[in-house]
């Protein structure tokens, strides 16, 4: 899985709103649209910002693994 289809299903599973994601991010929820529809590439500091308020590992947000990991505790 991509990681644009991983932070869709993510979100939608947690039934939550693009724009509020995207107020989460700081950023128009047009460019988070972009985000998960594939047509603008996500930054890395903002996966690690979705990966920790959902509590999973970079590996899965971003479609390397299937294995729904928490997010590393410092």
């Amino acid at each position: 899985m991509k990681y644009n289809e991983r932070i869709r299903e993510i979100r939608e599973d947690n039934s939550l709103t693009q724009q509020k994601i995207a107020d989460l991010l700081h950023i128009g929820q047009r460019t988070y649209a972009d985000y998960e529809s594939g047509k603008t590439r996500i930054p890395v500091d903002s996966l690690l910002i979705l990966a920790r308020f959902y509590d999973v590992s970079m590996d899965y947000i971003t479609g390397a693994s299937n294995l729904k990991s928490e997010y590393p505790k410092v």
